[in-house]
């Protein structure tokens, strides 16, 4: 019988691999074609030349949340894993064959920055799936949209464009995004919208966004801003005090900027201009009502009617009530009458005044309190020159240091009374103008002079030009508070009218109870004398010169002053 030689080892080797084309044509680790020769359970029986077939799911075949396309005969491509596994079968993968040429095909289209399509089908940790034609790429939520997507379901398992952000094969990572896409898309509607716009078009809208400051407005692809201060021309302080997201609206197109494609639009500028015609309808002393819409640290703003505010000073909102915050005195909402002080229309602004529309308080009490009038009232504050008292109608009088008591100084005076201390004064001079009451204590005392003539408005018998015997009550650094006679008024002497010398002009060289003589040169507003010793001194020298002198006798200024000092002396 004839030996039969079987094959070594080595040259089996030799023979599988000719059979798979040798070494350099091994199928494992390559993407070959291969025909579906049946499909049983779910899989896909295919033969790819090796000496036996392999299985693949058919879920490899379908995109996500669709059904395979596939049937018996059909070329696939797959990717050869092991050519043989336990079961003596081949080890096939269309996932991976299919994520093999999508990389090359992502990689050249990042490179050419051109857009992919893609399917998002689950969820992850800060964002999304997507499968790119078997590539597994991340897509993070906040790529999804221009604005944030609460729900995603109605985006997903639907193909749709995408933009790759970064990708490494090395890692096999893949960043895509679908807001890149969005944005792009959205620009290219904005440029061509915004062609067909031109500042002063009226045009609707829908209201999409609405903040503190004003609303965004859909024109049809792209967004309008309507500020606030454009919604009416009356105060608004809430945008969703006129209009509500998803509102319709009617807007004019103040603005377009091409640049940044940002465009400005108003509501007010369909209505008319209620400033048309404000200084005629609103003159200059015109008394009106109006709503207080807004108080703030230097006033309080007066609608006057729709679009027409004022504004009320807090200079001219009390007569009576000074820095005083305006909430004190008004409050929001509240109806009050106003008296119109100026209109500037260009600058759109009134200027109001709350105080001119009620009586001024110190017209009311000069006319029921004439000078010499009796006042009663309290103490409000004393202070380093005087006595502040609360007086009717809510104003203050204030009595001079030196009209608060006789024979004593201004400070021993002060210190006589205290606040809160009810005291009765006497008018001696009111200046509405200046809201100024002057008043006097010390002459409602009991025998004190000049009560008459003060009451009277008179001067206590005193003439211009008289010359009277002095008696100094106070030395002041400007001067000297004296008394004419013995119980006569109370008058002043400037510092200035203490003498023709410098020297003599001290105030200090005087002291209370000293009495000299000296000339009435006139009468303040309460009817109070004022005395000048200079005055006295250069009538008494031209009356000597007139008297004694010549221009012609060649006798000397002081031989004629001798002389009249020495007649003086002799009569």
């Amino acid at each position: 019988m004839a030996s039969t030689a079987f094959p070594s080892r080595d040259d089996f080797a030799a023979l599988l691999n000719e059979s798979l084309g040798g070494e350099d044509g091994g199928f494992e680790g390559r993407v070959v074609k291969g025909t579906v020769t049946a499909i049983e359970n779910d899989m896909a029986i295919i033969d790819v030349g090796l000496k036996s077939e392999g299985r693949v799911s058919l879920r490899e075949f379908a995109m996500p949340g669709q059904k395979a396309d596939i049937k018996v005969g059909d070329e696939v491509e797959v990717y050869v894993d092991r050519v043989e596994n336990a079961h003596g079968e081949a080890m096939l993968s269309r996932d991976r064959a299919r994520r093999e040429a999508a990389w090359d095909k992502l990689e050249s289209e990042f490179t050419e920055n051109a857009r992919v399509e893609g399917v998002i089908f689950g969820r992850v940790k800060g964002g999304f799936t997507v499968d790119l034609d078997g590539a597994v790429a991340f897509l993070p939520g906040s790529q999804v949209d221009i604005r944030p997507v609460r729900d995603v379901t109605p985006l997903m398992d639907i193909p749709q464009p995408f933009q790759i952000l970064k990708m490494d094969r090395r890692r096999g990572n893949i960043v895509v995004s679908r807001r890149a896409i969005l944005e792009e898309t959205r620009a290219e509607q904005r440029s061509g919208l915004i062609q067909t716009l031109a500042e002063g078009q009226i045009i609707e809208g829908v209201v999409k966004n609405i903040t503190d400051y004003g609303a965004f407005v859909d024109l049809g692809g792209i967004d309008g801003l309507l500020h606030v201060t454009d919604l009416s021309y009356k105060r608004i302080n809430h945008p969703n005090e006129m209009i509500n997201i998803g509102d319709t609206v009617r807007v004019q197109i103040i603005r377009i900027n091409r640049d940044t494609q940002r465009i400005s639009l108003g509501m007010k500028q369909l209505e008319s201009d209620p400033w048309e015609g404000a200084s005629a309808k609103y003159p200059v002393g015109a008394k009106l009502s109006g709503r207080v819409t807004n108080i703030t640290e230097y006033g309080a703003f007066v609608e006057l009617e729709p679009g027409i505010e004022g504004l009320v000073h807090v200079s001219e909102m009390s007569w009576t009530k000074k820095n005083v915050h305006p909430g004190k005195i008004v409050s929001t909402s509240q109806e009050v009458d106003v008296i119109v002080l100026e209109v500037d229309s260009d600058k759109r602004r009134i200027s109001l005044g709350l105080k001119q529309a009620q009586n001024n308080p110190w017209d009311n009490f000069a006319e029921r309190n004439p000078i010499g009038s009796v006042v009663e009232g309290e103490v409000k504050n004393a202070t380093e020159f005087g006595l502040f008292i609360g007086l009717e109608g809510d104003v203050d009088g204030m009595v001079h240091m030196s009209d608060i008591a006789w024979g004593i100084s201004g400070e021993d005076a002060l210190n006589l009374h205290r606040k809160g201390e009810m005291v009765k004064a006497i008018v001696l001079d009111i200046d509405v103008e200046k809201e100024r009451i002057s008043l006097g204590m010390k002459q409602l005392e009991k025998g004190a002079p000049g009560v008459g003539a003060a009451t009277s408005g008179g001067t206590g018998g005193l003439q211009k030009n008289a010359i009277v015997t002095v008696t100094v009550l106070e030395v002041r650094d400007g001067g000297l508070e004296v008394q004419a006679g013995e119980d006569g008024v109370t008058g002043f002497i400037k510092r200035g009218d203490l003498g023709r010398d410098r020297d003599e002009q001290r105030s200090e060289r005087f002291q209370p109870g000293q009495k000299f003589d000296a000339m009435v040169i006139g009468f303040d507003r309460s009817k109070k004398p004022n005395f000048s010793v200079k005055a006295m001194q250069i009538a008494e020298e031209k009356q000597a010169v007139a008297q004694y002198g010549s221009s012609d006798s060649g006798a000397s200024l002081g031989d004629i002053l001798g002389e009249a000092l020495k007649a003086k002396s002799e009569g």
